[in-house]
């Protein structure tokens, strides 16, 4: 009879055990629209464990109840997830674009080295010409998309800081609400703020307001968020 007992015990707990192991799947969705957004970069708040989507806005991550994943992906306000259940979800990112009245344009973003925080995606990422496993392993291909995300975050995180709401108001008439749509609408590129000098960057910028004069009153608006309900 004790072994009767013990060995349903003994089954419970594997049982529990491998489905604390299953992975969390879902799906990340542009808001307002049915765009399955690929390259967003998953991250498990409580155990470091990353992910990213795959083209058709597909994910799965290592998790259980009670942990904290964060969405993130270049152009989208970051969105959290507090793990209740592993019920596939479905997440709804908003775009930046549209979304400036509930966000700060240029909020302060905190230190990011990627090499630093996550060594272990830059090690997975290499190729190696006598290891064909490491060019077609789905490990290393995710890892090698993860560093290309890395790489837009840190050129994203360069434009903020310079492109500045202080540095922007300080050279146009603009304030509030015009000028997040200034700053949204001509918002440089990584590449421009690189190659070019701070009194480049100044004639860009008067050049724009220009151009954002000139435009009929419509067209300075963004377009509105759509009231839609968010799943998870």
């Amino acid at each position: 009879m004790q072994q009767r007992y013990f060995l349903t015990f003994l089954v419970c707990l594997i049982t529990s055990l491998v489905s604390a192991q299953d992975p969390l799947k879902g799906t990340v969705y542009e808001n307002g629209s049915n765009n399955r957004l690929n390259n967003v970069f998953i991250r498990d708040k409580n155990t470091k464990q990353l992910t990213i989507t795959d083209n058709d806005g597909n994910f799965k991550i290592k998790t259980e109840a009670g942990h904290l994943l964060i969405f993130d992906s270049p152009g989208y306000v970051s969105d959290t997830l507090y793990v209740v259940d592993l019920t596939p979800k479905k997440i709804m990112l908003v775009p930046k674009t549209i979304a400036l009245r509930e966000v700060s344009i240029n909020a302060t973003r905190q230190n990011f080295d990627p090499q630093k925080e996550y060594p272990e995606v830059y090690q997975k990422s290499k190729v190696y010409v006598l290891s064909p496993t490491t060019w077609f392993s789905k490990e290393g291909k995710d890892a090698r998309r993860l560093k290309r995300y890395f790489k837009t975050e840190t050129e994203e995180r360069h434009v903020d800081a310079v492109f500045t709401r202080a540095y922007v108001g300080s050279i146009v008439p603009l304030k509030g609400e015009d000028l997040e749509n200034f700053m949204t609408m001509y918002r440089p590129t990584y590449a421009f703020i690189t190659s070019n000098s701070s009194e480049s960057l100044a004639v860009y910028i008067n050049d724009s307001y220009k151009k954002f004069e000139a435009l009929p009153p419509d067209k300075r608006l963004l377009p509105k968020l759509t009231d839609t309900t968010k799943m998870k």
